[in-house]
Order: C-alpha cells, then sequence, then structure tokens
C-alpha cells in the first residue's frame, strides 16, 4: 500500500500542470551567488530562475556594481529601487518587450545594460532610455528592433552618452550621420512615426504582472488538486481504490474533479 502511494504521488507531480515562475525574493537574493567579477566589480547572480518580475531588489542594501539577470522569463525592464551604486545590469535571453519609465531615477549610475536576444520591436521603445545619461555601453543584439532602418544611429542620436553599441565603439562619423538624418525639423517628423510605433501600444503585449497573476492562479490550483489526492489517498481503503487513483492520474484526470462537474 505504502508503494502505492508513493507511486500515486510521483504519476501526479509528473502531470502537465504550468510550472511556477520563480519570485524574485529576499530568500532568493539571499541565497543566489554574489562575488567579485573579472572587473573587480561586486555582482549578484540570478541567472536562471525563470523569475518573471523584478521585484524586491532593496533586499541587496545597494551593495552590488553589477547584478545579473539573464536567462530568465522577464517581460518589462522595471521595479528597481534606488540603487545608487549598481553600474551593470546583465538580462540577456529573457523576454523583455517593454522598458519602463524612470529608470534614471531609480539607477542613477547605471554605465552598462545588457539586453541582448529579448523581444524589443520598435527603435520607439528605446525612449524610456534617453534619460539614462550615465549609460556608455549598450548591447541590443538579437532584438527585433535592431533590423530596423536607421537603428544604429537613431541610438547614437538620443543617446550620446553611449560609447560602445552592440560592442562596437561609436565613431565621429556615425555621430554626425546620425545627426543628419535626425536632426532638424525633418528629423523630428521621422522620429514621432517611430514613436508612435511603441510596443509598449501594442494590446498583444502582456503586462508582467498579469503574467504572474495567471502563473500564482495555475500554482494555487496546483495546491488545491494535491490536497484533494492526499484526501483521496488518506481516505483509500482498499487497493484497488488506490490503483483506481494510479489510473485516473495516468491518463491526466485529477481524482474527484468528475464528480464536481457532474454535480454541477
Amino acid at each position: 500500500l505504502v508503494v502505492l502511494v508513493v507511486l500515486v504521488v510521483v504519476v501526479y507531480c509528473c502531470l502537465s500542470f504550468d510550472a511556477p515562475i520563480m519570485r524574485l525574493t529576499a530568500d532568493l537574493v539571499m541565497n543566489s551567488p554574489q562575488f567579485t567579477n573579472p572587473l573587480h566589480q561586486r555582482e549578484l547572480d540570478l541567472r536562471e530562475n525563470t523569475i518573471a518580475v523584478i521585484e524586491n531588489l532593496g533586499t541587496t542594501l545597494d551593495q552590488f556594481d553589477t547584478i545579473d539577470l539573464s536567462d530568465n522569463d522577464v517581460r518589462i525592464l522595471d521595479g528597481f529601487p534606488t540603487l545608487k551604486r549598481l553600474s551593470t545590469i546583465i538580462i540577456a535571453n529573457n523576454r523583455i518587450a517593454r522598458i519602463g519609465t524612470g529608470l534614471e531615477s531609480c539607477l542613477p549610475q547605471l554605465e552598462a545594460l545588457v539586453l541582448t536576444n529579448n523581444s524589443l520591436r520598435e527603435l520607439g521603445d528605446l525612449q524610456p532610455l534617453f534619460n539614462c545619461k550615465s549609460l556608455q555601453h549598450l548591447t541590443l543584439l538579437r532584438n527585433p528592433l535592431t533590423a530596423r532602418e536607421h537603428y544604429r544611429l537613431f541610438v547614437i542620436h538620443h543617446m550620446p552618452s553611449v560609447k560602445i553599441l552592440d560592442f562596437s565603439k561609436v565613431k565621429a562619423s556615425e555621430r554626425e550621420e546620425a545627426e543628419q538624418v535626425f536632426g532638424g525639423d525633418k528629423g523630428q517628423e521621422y522620429v514621432k512615426k517611430l514613436f508612435a510605433k511603441s510596443t509598449s501600444a501594442l494590446p498583444e503585449v502582456m503586462e508582467a504582472t498579469e503574467l504572474q497573476k495567471q502563473r500564482d492562479e495555475a500554482s494555487e490550483k496546483r495546491r488545491e488538486a494535491a490536497e484533494k489526492i492526499k484526501a483521496l489517498i488518506d481516505n483509500a481503503s482498499s487497493i484497488e481504490e488506490m490503483q483506481k487513483l494510479e489510473a485516473q492520474l495516468q491518463n491526466g484526470i485529477v481524482p474527484g474533479e468528475e464528480q464536481e462537474k457532474t454535480t454541477e
């Protein structure tokens, strides 16, 4: 009987429920790797945690120069508290489709931002970075917006503090060309059209908070199902009943749900 109980629980855990998204909690911050990187900066490694929302970074007590959030599930670059020491954010291989406003206030010393392999589509999506006057190194490789016309010149013109773009030094000739394309009244009209296409205005861009809500609801459903199965196991009085539970789980059926649907 004990063997069957274990088997039922194992089968249940293999059911295709949505995997819960990891929250960026104070415990996760405290238990993640912290070290001095080759640039002699204090770095916090938050890679590969399926984080969807940036939150609770105030628990770092502003003790880090670099935070690495690569290989997560972040959709919107925002949620930072005031971190005056933080100078480098590495957030490659996420799903970022929008950049929140006010980063210049929260991250006054931000010098390097690595956004490689995300989902930024339109040049206008970069507008929130224009006020980050300390930003010198910016990487946007493998984002859809890099295929837009005049992408590099657009960034150079609107972010004059950037010295290295996509690992390539910004040349004086590029700055002159950018001024020719985006300067003057004609250039401003062109820019307005680009801003009108900003991804933040598109309905298909889901707010990260809504995504987190959906994941939390799925997690709650999983918890309720686990409690229901535990109750059925506790009340099972024979091996036959346990075998029935096992068969239902193998077929992707949460035991007891079919009775509820029939009652409804």
